[in-house]
């Protein structure tokens, strides 16, 4: 070894930080010394505070809804089964469910379910077990072959399912075959 090749450790020189140089360098704005004065009080937020005057986001009318309720399915097209299926991901002769979907790469996360969509081509003969499933996507599986299995059913199959109270003239036809059946002669009514 000679003395032209001796070097330190990797890292055991570091340049020195050069604070309030910028944000870029990590140490900007501020130099790593904290907030003055209001900033620097615990429970502070003036996020949307501008001096005093209405803020935009009470300046500015409500619009829409945010329904907290809200299901959200994963969407998953024909083509993206069918590329599946050619690359080895999936066997078609196995039925094809989300976990099948997700352990395939198809799919990366299940969120609320599955919603099968008919964009794309498919040539397999696959047995698809999913949420949700559009007409296009129901005739392209049934088109090659297969079968689609869908777990949820639609708002109106289950409006249609309910049992629905039945409408006022209803009752009240109901309610005079009650009473014409009490005063029919031979009835027990106790007037003979």
């Amino acid at each position: 070894m000679n003395l032209n090749e001796l070097s330190d450790r990797a890292n055991a020189n570091r340049a020195r930080t050069r604070a309030g140089r910028g944000i870029g360098s990590g140490k900007g704005r501020r130099s790593g010394r904290g907030n003055k004065g209001q900033r620097s009080r615990s429970g502070v937020a003036l996020k949307g505070f501008e001096g005093g005057q209405m803020p935009i986001h009470r300046r500015l009318p409500k619009r829409g809804f945010n329904n907290i309720f809200r299901r959200r399915f994963a969407a998953v097209n024909v083509g993206r089964l069918q590329a599946a299926v050619d690359a080895g991901r999936i066997d078609a002769s196995e039925p094809v469910d989300a976990v099948a979907m997700v352990e395939a790469g198809v799919v990366t996360r299940l969120r609320d379910g599955i919603r099968l969509l008919g964009m794309g081509k498919l040539t397999a003969k696959l047995s698809v077990t999913v949420d949700w499933a559009s007409p296009g996507a129901k005739a392209a599986v049934e088109g090659a072959g297969g079968g689609v299995t869908v777990l949820r059913q639609t708002k109106s199959d289950t409006a249609a399912e309910k049992d629905r109270k039945p409408k006022r003239d209803e009752e009240k036809s109901v309610e005079e075959q009650a009473r014409t059946q009490d005063n029919e002669p031979g009835q027990g009514s106790g007037t003979e």
